[in-house]
């Protein structure tokens, strides 16, 4: 497959969406492997539409983060990814997944165009409002209005988001087995508002503490086994 340029990535991401038989093979042997190894947790997958234009707005810890929120899903989602993902071989692998790209910092009208495309044609978008990854597990960045934005612009509903668990799942090369969660908040309509700055700037005010609650809620959940020596009185051990 190997690395695509930005004018074929745009194309292929307007016009053909995703290898849908790829798709699904990855879907099939990621899923047992995030559920066991990474015992991944899903809650709230019913708010994602079971059809139309959606925007899904997580925080952003990782590579592997729009990985494992496809997984909650049937659908298949699309999603932007920094544009120097698309130069190593596995570029083209990357696309057909779904993904398409983004010259961050620059306000990249090409990939903004892409991403109306794909919401036009009734896609499920994954957008994360931080714009690049947080890599304290902790804590969260700060919102751009970019998805607010497109969703005003397109009439499209945001689902806030969040995951933790992502950001120190390998140790070098090496997987290691965190407990990752996921978690979807009702999705927020955007037909109230107008498309302008200060629409925008309205609607990300709405969105976002949806996805800083999902997140402190998912950060404060107890494991399987301390919840049980909770319930059994046995917490102090």
């Amino acid at each position: 497959m190997g690395a695509v340029t930005t004018q074929e990535a745009h194309r292929y991401a307007r016009e053909q969406g995703v290898a849908r038989g790829l798709y699904a093979v990855v879907r099939f042997l990621l899923t047992p492997v995030f559920r066991l190894y990474f015992r991944l947790h899903i809650s709230g997958a019913e708010h994602i539409p079971a059809e139309g234009a959606a925007i899904v707005t997580p925080n952003h810890k990782s590579f592997w983060d729009s990985f494992f929120t496809a997984v909650a899903t049937p659908r298949h989602m699309r999603f932007m990814a920094k544009r120097e993902l698309f130069d190593p071989w596995y570029g083209g692998l990357l696309l057909r997944l779904g993904a398409f790209p983004v010259d961050r910092g620059s306000g990249d009208a090409e990939a903004l165009e892409t991403a109306r495309v794909i919401l036009e044609q009734g896609g499920l978008l994954e957008l994360f409002p931080e714009g690049t990854r947080i890599r304290d597990s902790e804590e969260l960045g700060a919102p751009k209005r970019g998805a607010a934005r497109l969703a005003l612009e397109t009439g499209t509903p945001i689902v806030p988001a969040a995951i933790t668990g992502t950001d120190k799942i390998f140790w070098g090369p090496i997987p290691v087995p965190r407990r990752v969660q996921v978690a979807f908040a009702e999705p927020v309509a955007a037909i109230a508002l107008e498309a302008t700055p200060e629409g925008a700037a309205a609607l990300t005010e709405t969105v976002w503490p949806e996805v800083e609650s999902q997140f402190r809620r998912l950060r404060s959940r107890p494991g399987l086994i301390a919840a049980g020596l909770a319930a059994a009185g046995l917490s102090g051990l």
